[in-house]
């Protein structure tokens, strides 16, 4: 199948060739004699929520593994803002701006909402206290963690000193895609955010998904949930048999046409 792309960046003039903020070229990863990707590419532009779709075995978390420092890829080059990155870890990914936000979460239930704001990355206090006796500022860290959650429009969390472990599902959810959001400086990665959520909890997830592009951070969204998907997708990114086979729009393609191309029945 072609790599067709239907579209350009959100917003951009004919005229203009914008900078993708993170870009991957000709993406090759394979396991044993199992082709995960097979010369894929992908474009994410400054202030754009991209989603990832496609059928189990399509390639999807190969490809966000990839770009976020989980796997390596054996060929192809990611740029970040441009620049080539070789990131040999998600320790290098998040050091360079780009934070994922798992299924599992990876909260600590037993830790308040603002100590897993700032889980391994703990503030210490001023003065000696912080840089010898390594006291944690929790005073600190809790009043960042209201103004970011207030930044977020995150109402659900009045209480930023209340164990995880007492949250609901869409809660939790708050407090991992608030964490990425406070320190993910360039692209915020969520992989299947909305799963096993309600439709109230689900709701305000994609709120917060707005909100994080309206305040200019670009998101990579990778999801089953097709509604979800043209709730708040500004261009989709559908993968198959290792391919990218072709990159629409809502406005472009209706949800019948993207699952149409998902599956291999139809080409964009």
């Amino acid at each position: 199948m072609t790599d067709t792309i239907a579209s350009d960046a959100p917003g951009a003039s004919p005229d203009e060739t914008p900078t993708p903020i993170l870009r991957a070229r000709r993406l090759v990863k394979t396991f044993g004699r199992v082709v995960g990707l097979d010369g894929v590419s992908l474009e994410l532009y400054p202030g754009e929520v991209l989603a990832v779709i496609g059928d189990n075995g399509a390639g999807k978390s190969t490809l966000i593994k990839c770009l976020t420092g989980a796997e390596i890829p054996d060929e192809g080059e990611i740029f970040l803002d441009g620049k080539p990155v070789d990131f040999k870890r998600p320790q290098d990914a998040r050091a360079a701006g780009i934070e994922t936000v798992y299924q599992n979460l990876a909260v600590s239930p037993a830790l308040d909402v603002a100590a897993n704001l700032f889980l391994g990355r703990e503030k210490r206090k001023k003065g000696i206290l912080g840089s010898v006796f390594r006291v944690v500022d929790q005073k600190g860290m809790r009043e960042k963690a209201r103004a970011e959650l207030r930044e977020l429009g995150i109402t659900t969390l009045q209480d930023v000193t209340v164990p995880v472990e007492n949250l609901s599902g869409g809660q939790r959810q708050a407090v991992a895609v608030a964490r990425a959001a406070a320190f993910g400086s360039k692209v915020v990665v969520l992989d299947e955010p909305t799963a096993a959520l309600g439709v109230r909890e689900s709701n305000q997830v994609l709120e917060l998904i707005k909100n994080l592009r309206d305040r200019g951070i670009p998101v990579i969204l990778i999801s089953h949930n097709m509604p979800h998907v043209f709730d708040v997708a500004d261009r989709i990114h559908i993968q198959r048999l290792g391919k990218r086979a072709a990159t629409i729009t809502p406005e472009s393609h209706s949800m019948t046409d993207a699952v149409a191309i998902m599956t291999g029945a139809a080409r964009a």
